[in-house]
């Protein structure tokens, strides 16, 4: 295809009206790659980054295809992790808009069982989950697969490399043989070519450049003769970059930990992700670092798979990933939208075979750059914009975000450019508001009503 306009797909009018109305106006990449084959209901491998447009990808199929009158799941999505999921599922109802009544169920670990239950006995159009999940709930037959049509994996690499192999085969074994299956991977291991061969049929293979150019990440590396200098030299990078929002990648739990306990004793704010963490935890860290009121997430690839953060400032790599494909996905994370964006990695003494396969497979040769000439500055911080409430209402309550921006702005007097992301879960809100005002939203939230109950309220 030449022309990227949704216009030129066989989609409704309804459909692409839509689509433009939620800035869906071109196709990226990888929609334009793998749209003319997926509508055509072809099995599809399709090879893409972070942040490419991958979700429309799938979704704009499964919903062009969906028959809504059939009230019965048609699509089932395999995520690695409940955020990715949530994700996914957040996306494909913007893009569903364009008709009415379609019901998708996201059935995740982490969250109670028996309310996923009782949804299920209401059927749904299309299920979005983790594998150990949706197996469960199959395997005890809370839902009939007879009907799904369509099933997708994605970021299959992920999903591999967390154990679900066995699940994804099992579930499978539930599936109808008849359907169109869609894979979708940032990296292509054998695991993975071995997985597609046993539950595609005659798939199309796509693929789109994994490696950023040059000219949008600025990318840089500096030489760290021991790992105790680790901890100093990120002091200085970020004190070099004064960055709003910052990820750091550390290839362990430990290290994460260690790391932050060292930041803290700093005095810088902080937010820790991996999977030792409670599912609660993990959702609203990244609901905090979303809302820009922590400066620094520090963070394991798995934990942070399905991370999607608009204006990203840094990524620094801590650790050097083993694999030259993460390091790519890792510092896809910044640059979104055609934006420029920073990511600097540290390359200890052990670390130089793999400094060098990274450059051999971004096609780039980078100088090794030493920072134990520059002093740490003690005094500098990093300050945030924006604080997060935590309000102890969500859906069940019946709270909306048009109660709680209500609330802030008739009720309290706040200016609406005061008040950030509004995040409604099921039993719990989180309202991102400028520090400058914190207080007064605080106190006005507590002492007043959100659609008239009163609910307890916590700055994050």
């Amino acid at each position: 295809m030449t022309n990227k306009n949704f216009y030129n797909l066989p989609l409704s009018k309804e459909m692409i009206q839509n689509l433009n109305s939620i800035g869906y106006e071109f196709m990226t990449p990888i929609q334009e790659k793998s749209l003319p084959y997926t509508l055509e209901n072809k099995d599809l491998i399709a090879k893409a980054k972070t942040g490419s447009g991958k979700t429309a990808a799938f979704g704009i199929t499964l919903l062009d295809k969906l028959n809504v009158k059939k009230f019965r799941i048609q699509s089932m999505i395999l995520c690695p992790t409940r955020e990715l999921a949530d994700q996914v599922a957040k996306e494909l109802r913007l893009i569903a808009k364009f008709t009415h009544n379609v019901k998708i169920t996201t059935l995740c670990g982490g969250v109670p069982y028996k309310p996923q239950v009782h949804s299920l006995s209401h059927q749904a159009h299309i299920i979005v989950g983790t594998p150990g999940r949706i197996l469960k709930h199959l395997s005890e037959e809370n839902f009939l697969p007879n009907d799904i049509n369509t099933l997708v994996l994605d970021e299959a690499d992920r999903m591999l490399d967390m154990g679900f192999n066995d699940d994804i085969n099992s579930i499978i074994d539930f599936l109808p043989k008849q359907r169109q299956t869609l894979l979708f991977s940032a990296t292509y291991p054998d695991n993975i070519n071995n997985l597609s061969q046993n539950i595609m049929n005659n798939p199309i293979t796509v693929e789109i450049d994994t490696v950023h150019e040059k000219s949008i990440i600025n990318q840089s590396f500096y030489e760290i003769n021991k790992d105790g200098e680790k901890k100093d030299a990120i002091l200085k990078i970020l004190n070099n970059f004064k960055p709003t929002s910052t990820v750091i990648f550390c290839n362990t739990k430990i290290a994460c930990d260690n790391l932050a306990d060292d930041f803290e004793d700093f005095g810088l704010d902080v937010l820790v992700l991996h999977s030792d963490l409670e599912q609660r935890d993990r959702t609203e860290c990244l609901v905090l670092f979303a809302n820009k009121s922590y400066p620094i997430l520090i963070a394991t690839d798995v934990a942070a798979r399905g991370l999607d953060i608009d204006n990203l400032d840094l990524v620094i790599n801590y650790d050097l990933p083993f694999d030259s494909e993460v390091y790519t996905h890792r510092i896809g994370r910044t640059a979104r939208a055609g934006k420029s964006g920073n990511a600097v990695s540290l390359v200890g003494s052990t670390d130089t075979e793999l400094f060098e396969d990274i450059q051999d497979y971004i096609e780039l040769n980078f100088e090794l750059k030493s920072l134990k000439d520059e002093k740490i500055n003690y005094d500098f911080k990093l300050t945030s914009e924006w604080r997060t409430l935590y309000i102890n209402g969500g859906k069940k309550s019946k709270v909306r975000a048009g109660d709680i921006l209500g609330a802030l702005t008739a009720n309290i007097g706040l200016d609406k450019n005061d008040i950030g992301k509004i995040d409604i879960m099921e039993r719990c809100s989180y309202v991102a508001v400028r520090t400058n005002v914190v207080k007064k939203a605080l106190d006005g939230l507590s002492n007043g009503r959100i659609k008239g109950k009163y609910f307890k309220i916590y700055e994050k």
